[in-house]
């Protein structure tokens, strides 16, 4: 389920609830692509705007996927659009926080997450659940696109 657009202030907000929902990552990648799409983050002809899209959308796979892996499965997924950039927010029912594994090599799968966190969002960080709401946000920021 999803919901829609925002308010006065010029910020643009879609929610997906995912409770018990199946293949979250993929419904939260089609989700964030179909949004980008509508609010003109995919400029035809333009190869960063491309690469940015790219960007986001394998941050949205990291922290959906983090969320399945460690805090028992995403609540929900809220992708906020401002005249700066993008917010992604992800909301679980786990109070543990992000937590980097131990220095591994790069060459070995798994345990890079929040490297790409670290690499691609302009911010990102955590928060509690606000009205009273067991778990917690993991939040990141992105950048509006370079116009060609």
């Amino acid at each position: 389920m999803a919901d829609g657009e925002g308010g006065g202030d010029g910020m643009q907000v879609r929610r997906l609830l995912l409770r018990g929902a199946r293949s979250v990552v993929s419904r939260c990648r089609d989700f964030t692509a179909e949004a980008l799409a509508d609010w003109g983050w995919i400029p035809a002809g333009s190869e960063a705007g491309e690469e940015r899209v790219e960007d986001v959308l394998l941050l949205v796979s990291e922290v959906v996927t983090n969320a399945c892996l460690h805090a028992g499965g995403p609540e929900e997924f809220v992708l906020r659009r401002g005249r700066e950039g993008l917010r992604v927010e992800v909301a679980d029912a786990s109070s543990e926080p992000p937590r980097s594994r131990t220095s591994r090599s790069p060459a070995l799968p798994g345990g890079h997450g929040l490297m790409v966190l670290d690499k691609l969002a302009g911010a990102w960080g955590y928060e509690a659940r606000g009205a009273g709401a067991a778990g917690k946000v993991v939040w990141l920021e992105v950048s509006l696109p370079s116009r060609p």
